[in-house]
């Protein structure tokens, strides 16, 4: 039995945010979690995808349904959850739709966002962390760069990404559609990874005034600010920057709120309960949801963004059809390669075989060849291997075709018995009566 794509994993469609934000696997900079799944039984592979929208394994396993259960329970360990509570959030996708899927979401035809580019990075960041602790192998290194192939095409080939946005992007939209243009509002960015900056870039070109941004590391604070034009502040300064802004936008990688109710109704005071608008665009949430109960505080997290994405959708639907036709072939192409994989090992073994007869002659023969001369020798090699070559070439073409069948193991069975593949002895062959 050859291995199969396993994916398990729950996104913006199956999940809302206060769910998402409990499943998450950032960083995973020394692989240890990637490599925790190869410790579970049945799996061969593994990776791990984790964006903000969405938190996925991807393994490969000869036995989907009970290796998908022992990982289940592995992610329920991992954080601490019951997962039966969990389960309906969850989906399970093996063979060819796992594969379909993996491709889609490669060519952002997953995403909140539809055609948004961000995700095939993201994508190709958890392929190097898996294969960076020799988590992946060679179905896994082989499925990954066929989803990459696939991406390039839907890229290339459509008009998926000609007017694609991003979150980010999403986000500063939703902010001019409830304040009105956004020239005299002041920016505060909660943040200085990667999305906060294409917040910041999307929303640099709109406003006068410079745009601050607070991180906990000061140092990467400043060097965004520098980029952008802008000022930063320290984290223990953020109260202060909270009082100063119109429009907050975070995105943080920390696993707990950063913006607390409680700060939050002392910085109201403090702004004599002036409006302020928060995008929360971080999984987990940096708000602490009660935050939107204060009066004058309008706070939106990332599932919100879905009503304005939806309004910008458009023309990218059509292109979308277009992109599943192209996912569709190279998931063919895939599917194709996996069902030759069990045709390998017995192709191997008969060219091994072959070339132990000639090798076996040569050497029995060696007494009548001793009086040649290197060149000829050499010719002879060239012969003998001419001859091994056309031999085998028939019945390689007949395993290759009947590796696609589902009488493939017939075939290579009695490949094997007449090629004595498996090394049994010719008197069990048949198990003839003497």
């Amino acid at each position: 039995m050859s291995a199969e794509i396993l994916v398990i994993g729950l996104n913006h469609s199956t999940a809302p945010v206060e769910i998402r934000e409990k499943i998450t696997f950032p960083g995973d900079d020394q692989g240890a979690v990637t490599r925790s799944f190869l410790q579970i039984e049945g799996v061969q592979e593994a990776m791990i995808l984790s964006t903000c929208n969405r938190a996925e394994l991807i393994v490969t396993t000869e036995e989907p349904e009970p290796t998908g259960e022992r990982v289940v329970d592995a992610i329920g360990r991992i954080h601490g959850l019951d997962m039966e509570r969990f389960r309906k959030f969850l989906y399970f996708k093996q063979g060819s739709e796992g594969i379909r899927h993996l491709f889609r979401v490669a060519s952002s035809l997953d995403s909140m966002v539809l055609g948004e580019p961000q995700i095939l990075g993201q994508v190709k960041e958890g392929y190097r962390r898996a294969a960076a602790v020799q988590a992946t192998g060679p179905v896994m290194n082989r499925l990954m760069h066929h989803a990459f192939f696939a991406a390039k095409r839907v890229r290339s080939e459509t008009g998926i990404g000609s007017a694609a946005v991003s979150v980010a992007y999403v986000a500063v939209e939703l902010a001019r559609k409830i304040l009105g243009e956004l020239t005299n509002k002041r920016v505060l960015l909660l943040g200085a990874g990667e999305m906060a900056e294409l917040a910041a870039r999307h929303v640099m070109n709109q406003v006068d005034a410079p745009l601050v941004v607070v991180n906990r590391t000061f140092e990467n604070a400043c060097l965004l600010a520098r980029q952008l034009q802008g000022s930063a502040l320290p984290l223990d300064q953020l109260e202060q920057g909270l009082v100063a802004a119109d429009v907050v936008i975070t995105s943080t990688g920390s696993c707990d709120p950063v913006i607390c109710t409680a700060e939050m109704k002392n910085v109201m005071r403090r702004r004599r309960f002036r409006p302020i608008f928060i995008i929360d665009i971080a999984i987990p949430r940096d708000v602490e949801p009660e935050v939107n109960d204060i009066d004058g505080i309008y706070l939106y997290n990332i599932d919100d963004l879905q009503a304005v994405v939806d309004e910008n959708i458009g023309g990218r639907r059509q292109e979308a059809r277009k992109a599943d036709v192209i996912v569709n072939e190279e998931v063919e192409k895939f599917v194709h390669w996996t069902k030759t994989l069990d045709t390998t090992p017995v192709i191997v073994a008969l060219r091994e075989r072959l070339e132990a007869i000639r090798e076996g002659e040569l050497v029995r023969q060696n007494g009548k060849l001793a009086t040649l001369t290197p060149a000829q020798r050499e010719t002879v090699e060239a012969i003998t291997r001419s001859i091994i070559n056309k031999i085998a070439h028939d019945p390689i073409a007949f395993l290759k075709k009947a590796g696609l069948t589902s009488k493939r193991n017939d075939y290579f069975y009695a490949a094997q018995r007449m090629f004595r593949l498996d090394d049994r002895s010719e008197d069990d062959d048949f198990g003839e009566e003497s």
